[in-house]
This record gives C-alpha cells, structure tokens and sequence, in this order.
C-alpha cells in the first residue's frame, strides 16, 4: 500500500483474474461506499473527504471500471457484491457499515445476504427491491441509447440524475460525463453487462434476513429510483430507520452533499 497524503491507495485480486482498486481514508468506524452504475469510486470523492473526518472510509473502482480490470467471470450483482468482500480484506478490515447508492444499494443487500457477520449497519441510498416495470423501461431505454450513442448515454446519465437547475449551476458535471462516456466496445460491453445486471436484480425473497441496523434514504424527486421503491424498502424492513429529503435527485449525495453526510454520520454514530 502507498499513501498520498492521508488517502490509502491499494489493489486487490479476485480468483477470476480481476484487479480492485481501492481507497482508504481517516479513521474508526469502518464505511465501505459503494457505487452505482458507473462503478466509479470518483462519485465518493467529495463525500469521503468529509466523512472520514469521523470514519476510516473505504471506497473503490468495481471490476471493469477507472483502474480495476473486469476479471473473467460473468458480472452480476452477487460477484460484485464478492467483489466488496475481497476489497474489505484487502484493506484490512473485519466489519464494516456497508453505504450502497442505487446499484451499489442491491450490491450491499446481496453483501449483507453473503456476509452478514461482516456488516454492523446497511445503508441502502436511492435503491431498490425489484425493479418494476418502471425501472425496466428507464434502464431498457438507457442499454438502447449506450448501443447507438455512448455521448447521449453519458449526457442522459446527468440529465435524469439531478435538478435541471442544479446542474445548470453545476455544468462541469456534464461536460466531464461525457469526457467520461463509454466510447470503447469494452467500455460499452461493461456498462451494458451492468445494467443487465441490476435489472435482474431481486432482493425480495431475501429481505426479511437482513437483521443489522438498516437506513434507507431517498429524495421524492428521484426520477430514476422512485421514491416508491424506497417506501418498499421500508414497508419490508420495518425496524429500519427511513430519510427520505424533498429535493436532491437521483444522484443526492452528490447534489445534496451536507444533508447526505450529515444524516449518514449522525446514523452511524448511533450504532
């Protein structure tokens, strides 16, 4: 491991072949932070920052994606959720809160399914059950955009993600998505093997076996997740604690920094 300043940089392998590049930072209680679709462990940057103020926080690339190789396996919601526990052992840490935003909400529930022993809280952001028909259509029309025009992919990423008035204010969010879009036929291939991933994602048979603290976040305005998915969550879970914000979008912990951390802090010291 090689430190820059007081972030920790290190790499982990998988059994299939995959490189995992992580990131650990500040110190006590461990937060693994896992991402969404894009995977990337740059979507916490800002986060991390603040949090580890009060945590050690774990974050990293998932298999495919920024500096961590896809390795040689099928992708799907349980590998990646494997994926977190080799990143949790490779930075040392035994039990962790385990922080999931939208996708990275079903790969932690298939982690806390996996690994229960390992999670002292879940913390599931924007994410979901099952699906629907709903989330069917908005990724099934996101896979066809990736195939004709990785740009608007990109673009529609950010477009739906936040208020337009945010990212009005915030227009450099744009412009970096689309630096970013996946214009490769690798890149492309990873993304659309996640999407298919997360569509067939269902954690209903096994929600009721999640029995560590649980908090569930949304924001009403999420036009990707629908708060309704968050209400099912909590329907489902009905020990756990619920915070759901009038405002932020889909992508709230980035547009809604303070609120986001300051919630998650104040949860996780309750534990």
């Amino acid at each position: 491991m090689t430190a820059t300043t007081d972030i920790i940089d290190f790499r982990t392998e998988t059994p299939d072949g995959a490189t995992l590049h992580g990131f650990k930072e500040g110190h006590g209680q461990p937060l693994l932070l896992v991402s969404g679709l894009s995977g990337s462990a740059a979507f916490w940057t800002d986060i991390a920052a603040t949090l580890s103020r009060s945590f050690q926080v774990i974050r990293f690339d998932q298999r495919g994606i920024g500096a961590s190789s896809r390795g040689e396996l099928p992708c799907d919601i349980e590998l990646l959720a494997r994926d977190c526990l080799a990143v949790l052992d490779a930075a040392g840490i035994d039990r962790a809160v385990v922080l999931g935003h939208s996708t990275g909400g079903c790969i932690a529930q298939a982690l806390a399914k996996l690994a229960p022993g390992r999670l002292d809280g879940l913390i599931l952001s924007a994410s979901w059950l099952a699906p629907g028909r709903y989330l069917n259509a908005v990724f099934g029309a996101r896979r066809a955009i990736l195939a004709a025009d990785p740009y608007a992919y990109a673009a529609i990423s950010v477009l739906s993600g936040y208020q337009p008035r945010w990212i009005e204010a915030n227009w450099h969010i744009y412009d970096a998505a689309l630096e970013a879009a996946p214009v490769t036929e690798q890149a492309k291939t990873v993304a659309r093997e996640r999407i298919d991933a997360l569509l067939a994602f269902d954690g209903t048979a096994d929600i009721e076996s999640l029995l560590m603290p649980i908090l569930v976040l949304g924001t009403r305005d999420d036009m990707v997740v629908p708060v309704y998915h968050q209400e099912a969550l909590a329907a489902a879970l009905p020990g756990c604690r619920r915070a759901i914000m009038e405002t932020g979008g889909h992508l709230f912990p980035v547009s809604r920094p303070d609120a986001f951390t300051a919630t998650v802090a104040e949860w996780i010291g309750e534990l």
